[in-house]
Parts: structure tokens; sequence; C-alpha cells
């Protein structure tokens, strides 16, 4: 199964896609083969690279050149008696990591809170029964119906089509819907024009058909992208690489000037006691602790600045590279969704009604008529037909 799962599915007829994966033509898996493959391939969702727990999120607050800095001065501090400035130093760098950590802590919440809003249900062919699942639960081999609003919960070959057309900006690009066939395609045929497939996290704007699952999870096209994406450098900000540069400049003179006094004071002749108190004391005091507080507080309030216009900053420095972008590069349709259509407005019997929600959610209120909030909830799927009022987001 692992080997059969690498073909080019695009090039092999529907008929040899159903008896390789054990579809039986059309009729799907059994029920108890569907929770082996489960079992063997993992659930259907995108697992992304391991998420760094909190106490690991706290502690690289203070992983930067000039904390560093901050700490050794206030450890040395201490250890010369004078506490006041130990604590001040110390107070002003937790102040710092505590701060970060907030924000990135609200920003990773709202990431896991968009993530579970996007999960769906499919409805798959079992033992030949229609059957509706999560979509987690779709394995290879799965025979899945398409229609007019469902979300394609995996890759699949398509082997029936009646008008049917899918929306895969999401994943090409594409703003006009692409019209799917189930006949083979040559081998080289690129993605963005393999018509008898469709990929996981794409929209079925109309008609309907069916197809075979050929690839889940991690394996799928979408995937495949989030997978680069977990595995691509992290890239400094144009200010982090200026602090860092600045507190190696800074690092290097403090440590040049009190070498130099310690040295003069040797020449001298002086105590040295009071050599060594009078170097460090230079280098306490040449080192700007309110630095890092006040740069944490101005990308703090770029960052609440920008969450007022629901853009979502993870990282504090990540707000400062918007100042310094020259450049900003975009699909053709010069717009980034979410691939949801959501329905606002239904007339119906002569009376307009208003419903709130969020694509995919079940969850919103009807307002209309008699004026009154009613709540509702729904199966999940977006019906794209009829006298509805929709918007893209």
């Amino acid at each position: 199964m692992e080997t059969l799962l690498d073909k080019h599915w695009h090039h092999i007829s529907g008929k040899e896609v159903s008896q390789l994966l054990g579809a039986r033509d059309g009729k799907g898996l059994d029920q108890f083969e569907a929770e082996q493959r489960l079992k063997h391939f993992g659930e259907n969702v995108i697992s992304g690279k391991k998420a760094k727990t909190g106490l690991e999120r706290f502690l690289l607050q203070f992983h930067q050149p000039l904390v560093y800095i901050l700490l050794a001065a206030g450890l040395v501090t201490a250890y010369l008696g004078e506490w006041v400035d130990s604590v001040v130093i110390l107070a002003v760098v937790l102040v710092n990591a505590v701060v970060g950590y907030i924000q990135e802590a609200k920003a990773v919440k709202a990431l896991d809170s968009l993530s579970a809003s996007m999960s769906t249900e499919a409805v798959v062919v079992r033992a030949g029964d229609n059957l509706r699942v999560l979509a987690s639960e779709v394995v290879p081999g799965d025979v899945v119906l398409l229609r007019s609003g469902d979300k394609v919960p995996a890759d699949l070959r398509v082997y029936s089509s009646k008008e049917l057309r899918i929306d895969e900006s999401t994943l090409t690009g594409e703003s006009v819907p692409v019209d799917k066939s189930e006949g083979s395609l040559a081998l080289e045929t690129v993605l963005a024009e393999r018509k008898c497939m469709a990929y996981a996290g794409t929209l079925v704007s109309f008609g309907q058909g069916k197809g075979i699952v050929v690839a889940t999870g991690n394996k799928t096209e979408i995937g495949r992208i989030s997978n680069l994406i977990d595995s691509a450098d992290e890239l400094e900000t144009p200010l982090t690489r200026k602090i860092t540069r600045f507190s190696h400049m800074l690092l290097i003179a403090i440590l040049v000037l009190a070498t130099a006094s310690f040295v003069l004071g040797l020449v001298r002749n002086e105590p040295i006691n009071d050599i060594f108190m009078a170097a460090v004391a230079l280098a306490v005091g040449a080192i700007p602790e309110g630095l890092p507080a006040a740069v944490t507080i101005i990308l703090a309030l770029g960052v609440s600045r920008m969450a007022e216009r629901k853009a979502i900053i993870r990282k504090l420095p990540a707000v400062e590279t918007l100042g310094g972008t020259t450049v900003i590069c975009s699909d053709k349709t010069g717009t980034l969704t979410e691939n949801q259509m959501t329905v606002q407005e239904v007339y119906s019997g002569g009376i307009e009604y208003q419903l709130t929600g969020t694509g995919y959610g079940v969850e919103g209120q009807l307002s209309g008529g008699d004026g009154k909030l009613r709540k509702i909830k729904h199966c999940g799927n977006v019906c794209v037909q009829g006298c509805f009022v929709m918007t893209q987001r």
C-alpha cells in the first residue's frame, strides 16, 4: 500500500485506481478495512512540527544577545552587593520576557482556534452505504462524494463527474474554478492542469462527482506545502539583525573599556579590588538597561494596532518587518483567502433574514422578520445555490 500511494494517479484510469486501492468498483471499503487503514496511515490531518511548550517559549524570550549582557550585568552587580542595581536590571529582563511570552501565547491561541475552525465533514461510500464522517477519518481507498459547497477532504482521483468544477485558488492561485473530468492524463501533466484530480482544501463550486482518496494528511499536496514551510529556516528581521550587531559592538566596547581601565589602574599601582570594582562599574554603567524594555513595548504597541485590524502577529519582531518591506508578492488575484463561502442573507416568502457565523462553523444566529435572534446549528455544508447572498473571506 505504501508503494501504491506514490503512483502518478492522474496517469492511471479510474477503474485501475479503484482496483489498486480496493474501492470495489465504487462500493467503497468495508468498515473493518477502513478502521485498519486509519490505524496504519493515521488521521487525515496535517501535522506540523512539534509545537513548543509554554516553558520553552518563555525561555526563548531570553535568547537575545542584549539580554545575555543584561543577565551578566545583573549577576555581577549582585555578586558585588549592589542589590538595588541588580534587582532593577533583572526586573527589566523579566518584564521583557513576560510581555513577549504573553503576546506570543495570544497569537498561538488564535492560530490554534483558526486551525480548529477549518475542520469539516465528508460523505464517503463504505460497503455500498453513504456515510457522513469527519474529514480526519477519511483513509486512502475511500470513495468520496462531492457536491456544490463541499470542501475536498483529501487528494482524490476523480472517476465520475457531472459538470464538476472546483475552486483551486488556495493551491494554485487560479481564480477561475477548474472543470473536472474522469479521463486519465499524460504523465508529465503539471499539477494545475490535472483535471482528473481533486486536492485537499479546495472547494467544490458547482456540480457533483465521485473520487477515490489517494493521499491523506501530510501526503497530500497541501500537506507537502505545509512541510516545506515547517522546514524553512527562520530568518532574522532587520530590527533583530541591527540589535544583534549593536549588542556585539557594545559588548566589544565594554570589554575593551573595562580592560583598559583595569590595566591603567595596574599601571598606577592602585589596589586590585578597587580596580576591579571600577572596571565592573564601568561595564554595568555602559549597558542600556532600558533598551530591551523600550523595544518590547514599542513592538507590543505595533502588534496591538495590527490586532485591531484583525492581523495575527505571532512574534513581536515580525511586526517590524512590515516597515522594512519593499516588495510584496501575492497571487494573481491580489488576495489571500480562506476559501470559505458564508451565507449572510436569506430572502424567503417576502422576508429578508440575516445570518451570522463564519465559513464552515456550525453555529450562528438568525435574525429578521419579527426582529428576534434565534440560535441556529446546521450540518456545516454551505449551499451555493438559491437566493443566498454570499461573501468570500
